[in-house]
């Protein structure tokens, strides 16, 4: 993932006979309001771990962000026709949020690095400059099979990983929003809220020399150890692959986030 890991629109529209295009927003999204032509439909609350499923972010409504069973995982892009080699693109409607998430899960399910590319500026960037079509594909299913990354080479850390991470110059990141982060953070976090990287009219990234200095200001360079989190590993997903796209090498996922760093009783700290 770097310099495709994030595409505009003109690329996708180059290449939709090459790639396979995953929406991720609702299926009354996906049919009601249109999709790129082409595009199947993986909602995102199919990719969510059902153990987690009940349980909402406090703030967005959004639900718990944790990895489905690779089962769940292998039925859900069989039945959508991809396959292991894909080129896949992910869109949703929400500044790429959740379509990250899905491309993460990919990633951490074995998909190459290579081949998960976040369609820039969201569906929005689509519509504005293309047709959209409201057939659904027709696809012939196929027998995906996940493949956890090796642990050396995967990003996931966990609890004991971060709680040891304090002590050493590593960067930890809190990508909440800035009330969130007064109200509770890990020791020595700094405040990245995710949609800072997004230009609010575009929907897309801010130009990359721009990301490159909100980056800077915050001491997150690529030549530090980044370790990030939120509350439910949804919102790190997006920081990730803009990091990823940015050639950030060591970039560290807490999964868990604060979800399971309150749960196993980590130390908080709070705006004074």
């Amino acid at each position: 993932m770097n310099e495709h890991a994030v595409v505009p629109a003109t690329w996708v529209e180059s290449r939709l006979d090459a790639v396979r295009v995953v929406d991720v927003r609702d299926e009354w999204e996906y049919d009601g309001i249109g999709h790129v032509p082409g595009a199947v439909n993986v909602p995102f609350d199919r990719f969510r771990s059902e153990a987690h499923a009940a349980e909402r972010d406090d703030e967005d409504g959004a639900s718990e962000g944790m990895l489905p069973d690779p089962d769940v995982w292998n039925d859900l892009l069989s039945t959508a026709g991809v396959a292991p080699d894909d080129d896949l693109v992910a869109y949703d409607d929400e500044h790429g949020v959740f379509a990250a998430r899905f491309l993460v899960t990919a990633l951490l399910y074995g998909h190459p690095p290579e081949k998960l590319h976040l369609l820039d500026g969201d569906f929005s960037a689509w519509s504005r400059e293309y047709e959209t079509s409201r057939e659904t594909p027709t696809v012939e299913e196929t027998a995906y099979e996940a493949s956890r990354m090796a642990a050396s080479a995967s990003p996931l850390v966990d609890y004991e990983t971060v709680r040891d991470a304090l002590d050493t110059d590593a960067v930890v990141v809190d990508t909440r929003e800035p009330w969130e982060f007064e109200e509770g953070h890990l020791p020595g976090a700094v405040q990245l809220d995710w949609r800072e990287l997004v230009d609010e009219a575009s929907r897309g990234l801010k130009p990359r020399d721009e990301l490159e200095s909100i980056l800077r200001r915050r001491g997150i360079t690529p030549d530090r150890r980044i370790v990030l989190y939120c509350n439910t590993a949804r919102r790190i997903s997006h920081t990730f692959i803009v990091l990823r796209y940015l050639d950030y090498d060591d970039v560290e996922f807490y999964e868990g986030s604060l979800t399971e760093w309150k749960e196993r009783g980590g130390p908080l700290e709070s705006a004074e």
